[in-house]
């Protein structure tokens, strides 16, 4: 009413003119809403292994290929002892004689430490310390050459077939190539050898790997099999 009294606009003009008074208010209202600033939200970190599809529930990752196959059991124990260890028996003139365990690959030499070294004045010129020892072997130390202990080695070196009798069989580990060569149809050749095989191979394990030397047949290995022992 005041503005129609002031203004003198008839109602008609009055009601048009209310009208683009509210549509000018709700487009300002509108432009205004649309155009305030708005907060983004930083986007996740994303690791490298979450770009790996997750292997489906209930699917082996090795047949269907979805996943990282799982690892292949370790080798199986090393033959002879338990868990890498082998045992041995240390007999003769060292000063804590008795049964060992060492681990896997151990030599003639760890032995003798195990055992508290060798008493004073024992020879060991025909002991192999560098060989490599099996499980269950026993080590004499100290014996009169020729003294072999039942699937042992004698600390006095090898003593093979002598004139007049037989002092045992010659060990293959520790025979040197002289004393190799006593035996029938061996000679300096052959001899070293046998003499090379057991080092290139840690020693023999048993008298069968003597048929891997050059030189030895068949007919050579047969006469051979019943004068040596590893």
């Amino acid at each position: 009413m005041w503005v129609q009294l002031r203004c003198g606009l008839e109602p008609k003009a009055l009601a048009a003119l209310a009208v683009v008074l509210v549509a000018a208010a709700v487009f300002a209202a509108t432009h205004f809403w649309s155009a305030r600033p708005e907060g983004v939200r930083a986007p996740d970190p994303v690791s490298e292994a979450g770009h790996a599809p997750a292997p489906r529930a209930g699917t082996d990752p090795v047949v269907d290929g979805a996943g990282v196959p799982e690892p292949s059991p370790g080798p199986p124990p090393p033959a002879g002892g338990t868990a890498g260890q082998i045992v041995v028996d240390v007999s003769g003139k060292v000063r804590r004689p008795g049964i060992h365990r060492l681990p896997s690959g151990a030599r003639v030499t760890d032995a003798l430490r195990a055992a508290g070294g060798v008493r004073p004045g024992v020879d060991l010129d025909g002991l192999n310390r560098a060989r490599v020892l099996v499980d269950g072997e026993q080590i004499l130390v100290g014996a009169p050459p020729g003294t072999v202990a039942p699937g042992g080695t004698d600390g006095g070196g090898a003593g093979p077939t002598a004139p007049g009798g037989t002092t045992g069989p010659v060990s293959l580990n520790s025979a040197t190539a002289e004393q190799l060569e006593t035996l029938p149809g061996v000679g300096p050749v052959l001899a070293q050898h046998i003499v090379d095989y057991r080092t290139q191979h840690g020693g023999f394990r048993s008298v069968d790997e003597l048929r891997e030397v050059t030189g030895i047949g068949d007919r050579r290995f047969a006469d051979l099999q019943p004068l040596v022992r590893p």
